[in-house]
């Protein structure tokens, strides 16, 4: 049955009670809250029950038919939350908001917060990661794009040309999780969002209209920006419904401030994870992590995927990193002090929010109590921003909060003894009705002669004398035991003054669950106002932790500081790719990368498995290490700062649009050449490889020629079409570099050593034999190319039949003698039997 076919007339009240809000959130699935469960219905249930492997059961509703059905625990539904969020659904939590105990008639319910994949606060998100959640704003001339991580508060906002293709990259490259749009967007958008990118998007024209939230965007004066702040902050504010004062000022994004460069950069050059295995472990990341602290690994990623431009904050950071690696004793003092703070901005978040228990402020006490010894250190080393210990907030946590508190905010035991004289005396009470239940215990053993006689406690009857079914002729009616519970085993007896202790423990009790709840809630709305301070700490620790971490591996990996010019030259002296510097189980073979006034291009020639792409790709992850103010690994580097990067390395279809290799390939060219200045670096690998010859060969030297001409960027271009080496002659800041090898006795020997001049041989038949393709099909090969050598360019036709049949062949002449000689054992046979052997070998070789 499904929820529009129902008969509402006919629906018992709590189930119309379901349906009326239902109504209000018919995108999420509704977890109604029923008691100790969640409860969900209809067509939620039917997800649920296949997403979350639950049993689909049935309710009655006042229906003839049974609705569907199915439910989970209220306290353990984090992790079924977790999987359907995980799988892009919205869920919206309905509570009871009134006790069920005190409330006549039904109870009162509603959603408290809708949860999405970009509006998660709590625990379970990956630290070292930022959650991204974005909107799209089209006012039909142009874009405008917010995002904001509302678990740490920062946000961000620019506004991009109406271009459907940049808007795209720009969104996935920043790696947003959760996208809302407004309706004037065109549609194929949404569609390539949701089906080729896997993002949930909502489409909404809501604006915010109130001014809470006005600090903002109060300094920003183009009205296109506040209008897509507001729209994002309408999506927030309806999903969230709670206090989301921690979202710090939006800052506008000025992309000439940073490094640019797309998504397909970001994956060839394996910066933030591998391309074939998509994880962390060996990606430039990886590496470059040495932070201590999750604010810190965060920083780092945004650095990694946007380097900076601007020099004077790149010196700065060299400085710094140059102050850690020779006051070493105090770099080590600061890793330790660093290692025990806690991921302050995601505390702050859900302490704004009002999601924190007891034990974030416990982190949060345990990392202000580090803040005097990181300030002495950063006064010690000359840093030039500040650290606020926030003194009088440690001492608040310090003596009020339990070591010892639960996660539970009803559960008791939050507030440590000393801290409010009515709490105390509370569990003065509480603490002596609980001793006299103990003594009551033995008084009543003695008084009744009941040696196994046992005080209990449950929930239901609360406190009970309980006596074992032996013991049962024992009770004496003189006693004053009332029967409450028969069990099997036993009978469960009360007596007044039993009853009596009761109502003042747990009355006391619940004075103090409550009383403490309340204290907790008074210490949350102070910490409320620190919240600013506590930002400002957690972007110094952040840096100063991020910048550790660069000194760390520069220490480590004897890396260099470049040397930033103005003019365009490059002189990378033994430059290093960082990565398979670190994980190469053999020297690493170093290369220099020298590129004067004179020279744009270096066209690179060489044997495939040689190291063209690596040298490629090591220049590039040069370039962004230096520009996000990081050593790098050479001897030494002088370089421009670049404002763009475009790459072009490996083959692989667009399966999604059903684009070609060659389609994917000239896009991506495109893309170089439209934007591309003369301060941008290319790197284009075999470009042309995806079409016939003649045609690849033409398009990659016009594709050179114009780059030379028109756009004089840093290039590199490496290649197997050998006729273009010519170019050099023609094209004058061109240079032909090639990857060496030495062949000798049919072998082939890479030196992985990059080398002036071009290289007149491909070796592509050699690097065939060391994948171990039948003999026979190299031998072909061989034949072919001499064919071509000798021939020059004009056309041939051959045929491949010998080539087929030698594939067909069940085994050639060389392995049927090979396998008769593996067949036996010269130390088990006689000499004439070695004799005969060698006749039938000598035979089979004159039969074939």
């Amino acid at each position: 049955m499904k929820r529009c076919e129902v008969d509402r007339s006919k629906i018992s009240p709590m189930m119309k009670q379901y349906m009326d809000i239902k109504d209000k959130y018919d995108d999420s699935i509704l977890f109604f809250r029923l008691g100790d469960f969640y409860e969900m219905f209809f067509e939620d249930a039917m997800i649920c029950t296949k997403e979350l492997e639950l049993a689909l059961t049935g309710k009655q509703a006042g229906l003839d038919e049974r609705i569907p059905m199915c439910g989970i625990p209220y306290h353990a539904y984090q992790g079924y939350l977790e999987k359907l969020i995980d799988k892009g659904y919205k869920v919206a939590i309905c509570e009871q908001m009134s006790d069920p105990k005190l409330t006549k008639g039904m109870v009162d319910r509603e959603v408290t917060q809708v949860i999405t994949k970009g509006t998660i606060l709590d625990n379970t998100l990956d630290s070292k990661n930022s959650n991204y959640i974005g909107n799209i704003y089209d006012f039909e001339y142009c874009y405008g794009i917010s995002y904001t991580d509302i678990s740490t508060g920062y946000f961000y906002c620019f506004i991009l040309e109406h271009q459907k293709d940049q808007l795209i990259k720009e969104v996935v490259n920043r790696g947003l999780c959760e996208i809302i749009v407004n309706f004037n967007i065109d549609r194929e958008i949404v569609n390539v969002l949701r089906e080729s990118y896997h993002l949930p998007v909502t489409i909404s024209d809501d604006i915010y209209q109130d001014e809470n939230y006005e600090y903002l965007y109060q300094n920003i004066s183009d009205i296109r920006l506040v209008t897509t702040i507001k729209h994002l902050l309408a999506y927030l504010i309806e999903t969230k419904k709670g206090n989301l004062q921690h979202l710090q000022p939006v800052e506008i994004i000025d992309i000439h401030q940073y490094l640019l460069f797309d998504i397909h950069t970001k994956r060839n050059l394996e910066l933030v994870e591998t391309l074939r295995l998509k994880e962390r472990t060996y990606s430039l990341l990886w590496l470059l992590d040495k932070n201590k602290t999750a604010m810190g690994s965060r920083l780092l990623r945004y650095n990694i995927e946007n380097p900076l431009t601007k020099k004077e904050d790149l010196e700065r950071r060299y400085n710094f990193i140059e102050v850690l690696r020779t006051e070493f004793i105090l770099k080590e003092e600061l890793k330790q002090a660093l290692d025990a703070i806690y991921d302050l901005e995601r505390i702050i978040a859900r302490v704004s929010y009002g999601n924190v228990n007891a034990r974030d402020l416990l982190q949060l006490k345990n990392s202000l109590s580090i803040l005097p010894e990181i300030k002495r250190i950063l006064t010690e080393l000359h840093f030039d921003r500040e650290i606020d210990p926030l003194d009088e907030l440690y001492d608040l946590l310090n003596r009020s909060i339990n070591e010892d508190a639960p996660i539970g905010l009803k559960d008791g035991g939050l507030i440590k003894p000393l801290y409010n004289e009515e709490l105390d005396e509370l569990k003065k009470l509480s603490k002596g009705s609980k001793n006299f239940i103990v003594e009551l215990e033995q008084q009543e053993k003695e008084r009744t002669g009941i040696k196994n006689l046992k005080v209990g406690f449950n929930k239901v009857f609360g406190y009970y004398i309980e006596v074992s079914k032996a013991s049962i002729p024992l009770v004496k009616e003189e006693f004053g035991y009332e029967r409450k519970q028969t069990l099997a085993n036993c009978e469960r007896f009360i007596t007044p003054l039993l009853k009596e202790k009761e109502d003042i423990i747990l009355g006391a009790e619940e004075k103090m669950i409550n009383l403490e709840y309340q204290l907790f809630m008074n210490i949350r709305e102070v910490v409320k106002r620190y919240i600013g301070k506590i930002q400002l700490n957690s972007k110094v620790i952040a840096e100063i932790d991020m910048l550790q971490s660069f000194a760390t591996v520069a220490e480590e990996n004897n890396y260099v500081r470049p040397k930033l010019t103005k003019d365009s030259s490059v002189r990378i002296i033994e430059s290093r790719h960082p990565v398979v510097e670190k994980v190469l189980k053999k020297d690493y073979v170093p290369n220099d990368i020298i590129m004067g006034k004179d020279t744009d291009i270096l066209l690179i020639t060489g044997p495939n498995m040689a190291g063209k792409s690596t040298y490629m790709r090591q220049f590039a992850i040069i370039v962004i290490m230096a520009q996000i103010g990081c050593f790098v690994p050479c001897k030494s580097c002088t370089m421009p700062i670049f404002d763009q990067i475009f790459t072009r390395i490996g083959a692989s279809d667009d399966l999604v649009s059903g684009e070609s290799t060659f389609m994917v390939e000239m896009k991506e060219a495109n893309t170089a050449i439209a934007h591309a200045t003369k301060n941008s670096l290319i790197l284009f690998d075999e470009l042309g490889r995806g079409t016939a010859t003649y045609d690849g060969m033409s398009l990659a030297q016009a594709i050179l020629e114009y780059i030379h001409d028109k756009i004089s960027a840093k290039t590199l271009f490496s290649t197997h079409y050998h006729e273009l080496t010519t170019l050099a002659a023609d094209l004058p800041r061109l240079r032909n570099v090639h990857v060496s090898a030495v062949e000798e006795d049919g072998m082939i020997t890479f030196l992985h050593k990059v080398k002036s001049g071009a290289v007149d041989k491909s070796y592509g038949i050699h690097v065939a034999s060391l994948a171990n393709l039948p003999d026979s099909l190299i031998q072909r090969a061989e034949e072919i190319l001499n064919i071509y050598e000798n021939q020059g360019e004009s056309k041939q036709t051959f045929t491949q039949t010998s080539l087929f049949l030698g594939l067909d062949e069940k085994k050639d002449e060389k392995n049927v003698v090979l396998e008769k000689l593996k067949e036996v054992n010269p130390l088990e046979i006689t000499p004439i039997e070695a004799l005969n052997f060698l006749y039938q070998l000598k035979k089979m070789m004159d039969d074939k």
